[in-house]
């Protein structure tokens, strides 16, 4: 229960295994729309945090939720009347909500962030409706957290014109009484000669900002999961939406329409806590403090409730809820990564670090498709891996895992499919790594492990292929023979499967 919007956010999981979000309903209910200093919440908002605490509790009954734990952030928190509203919600919905302390809300919001990205050091900032939060993270541990009244609701109410354009004036004050908020903060600042922070940010106000930043730069849509959002392009965009009254702000693609008047005062308080913290560009995530909530519970077994690997858990997790037995999968990555270690070893090619966990990725994921149907199955991976997205992983590299899972059966892999993403050599990038995991699949056509390993060497300019497998294994060396074309034109030479057989 925010202070812009209510949230009720539904997780199906397995323990130990996969976790979904399942469903979602969330309404701007604004509750606290015009408290200023009276620091009271209104009638009206008040009204409609009821109505739609009753619609979220009669949408749990009938749904037959297993367990509702609701929480009240920043507004209600602060609210001189903000038990009598949430009485008022407990009678009348049956949902009893728990108002979190700054403290706790910042815990969530680290949560949230170290189970959604791969930072270990720098800061988390959490930008709601009424307060925003800020966290400092070594060792992926939160070290220091601070709590300010800069939510984006509020300080739009405060400086920001409600019919009009934003003057330079309005921003330089806005600006100056963020600066001010701060200055105690002392650990939210660069360390000296560190260079840039690395930082991340959740909330709606952030993930709407990097949408539309990510929609201005013609970049492919990825609901901003990854995207990093520079300083500068966040400068773009607050003259953009200074420039227009508050009504057509919402009409900006990647910004919702019940966000157009108090985006800009969320945009401005994002540019003065970057530029405090020193950060050149901030990493956004689809997670919120909602995330943080579920995953206290999802990974109470650890301490603290965070996944031990981002990037492979989010691998995983996708490929466990669309795939029973991962064997298969779990096979036909093993190969790939020895065919293309093979290969480099041979002088053949020059593989990142990079390259190898985006193929494992790919290997781990290729046959989910299957789960809408075998025939093109391959473009169904495709399609699966782009809309769940894989947090840990950056929009280039999400698409790269998506392209090699796509061709992993039959195509011509083409760069020009990453857009804006596309880097130079990624013609031939994709060219190996999806010939790799092409030939490794076919070795594992059988899908039985009857080929154990396989050794990559040259002789005669010629790529030779020698799977460890027995003398039966007819069908694998049947089908990779077949299937080495691909293999071939990127390295532009022979490819020979098992040719002692």
């Amino acid at each position: 229960m925010g202070s812009n919007s209510f949230r009720l956010v539904v997780y199906g999981y397995e323990p130990g295994r996969y976790w979904q979000h399942v469903d979602e309903i969330r309404e701007a209910v604004r509750v606290g729309q015009g408290m200023g200093d009276a620091g009271k919440l209104k009638k009206e908002p008040m009204e409609r945090a009821v109505r739609t605490a009753k619609v979220f509790g009669a949408f749990c009954r009938a749904s037959e939720i297993d367990e509702v734990t609701a929480v009240a952030t920043s507004a209600i928190r602060s609210a001189g009347n903000g038990e009598e509203l949430l009485d008022r919600i407990r009678e009348e919905s049956g949902l009893a909500a728990k108002v979190i302390d700054e403290d706790e809300e910042a815990r969530y919001g680290y949560l949230a962030i170290a189970n959604s990205s791969t930072i270990e050091d720098g800061f988390g900032i959490d930008i709601g409706g009424g307060s925003v939060q800020a966290m400092r993270l070594e060792a992926r541990r939160m070290t220091q957290s601070g709590s300010w009244q800069l939510g984006a609701v509020r300080v739009s109410e405060a400086f920001l014109p409600d019919d009009g354009e934003a003057s330079a004036k309005d921003l330089k004050a806005l600006r100056k009484h963020v600066k001010s908020e701060l200055e105690e903060a002392e650990w939210f600042v660069p360390e000296d000669g560190k260079g840039s922070a690395r930082a991340v940010g959740i909330g709606g106000t952030i993930r709407n900002l990097a949408s539309a930043a990510e929609r201005r730069a013609g970049l492919p849509d990825t609901d901003a999961q990854g995207y990093l959002l520079t300083r500068d392009a966040l400068e773009e965009l607050i003259e953009e939406l200074a420039g227009m009254p508050p009504q057509k702000r919402g009409r900006v693609p990647g910004i919702k329409p019940d966000r157009g008047d108090v985006i800009l005062g969320g945009a401005v308080v994002l540019g003065a806590l970057m530029d405090r913290a020193g950060v050149d560009e901030l990493e956004a995530t689809d997670a919120g403090l909602r995330e943080g909530v579920f995953f206290e519970r999802f990974l109470e077994d650890a301490d603290p409730p965070l996944f031990p690997d981002v990037r492979g858990s989010s691998v995983m997790n996708l490929a466990h809820r669309y795939q029973q037995d991962l064997q298969h999968p779990r096979h036909v990555a093993r190969l790939s990564l020895e065919i293309l270690d093979g290969l480099e070893a041979a002088g053949l090619t020059e593989s990142s670090p990079e390259d190898r966990e985006l193929l494992w990725a790919a290997g781990m994921l290729h046959d989910i498709g299957t789960a809408i149907d075998y025939d093109d199955h391959h473009k169904h991976s495709r399609y699966l891996i782009l809309n769940a997205r894989l947090p840990g992983f950056t929009p280039r590299e999400l698409y790269l895992i998506a392209l090699i899972a796509r061709y992993h059966r039959k195509g011509e892999p083409d760069a020009s499919e990453l857009g804006k993403l596309a880097h130079k050599g990624d013609d031939k990038r994709l060219g190996v790594l999806a010939g790799t995991i092409r030939l490794a699949e076919q070795l594992e056509r059988s899908r039985d492990q009857s080929v154990r390993a396989v050794v990559v060497s040259t002789e005669n300019g010629e790529v030779r292929i020698e799977p460890d497998a027995p003398a039966d294994a007819s069908v694998a060396i049947w089908s990779a023979r077949r299937n080495a074309d691909l293999l071939e034109r990127a390295l532009d030479r022979a490819v020979a499967v098992a040719p002692g057989r």
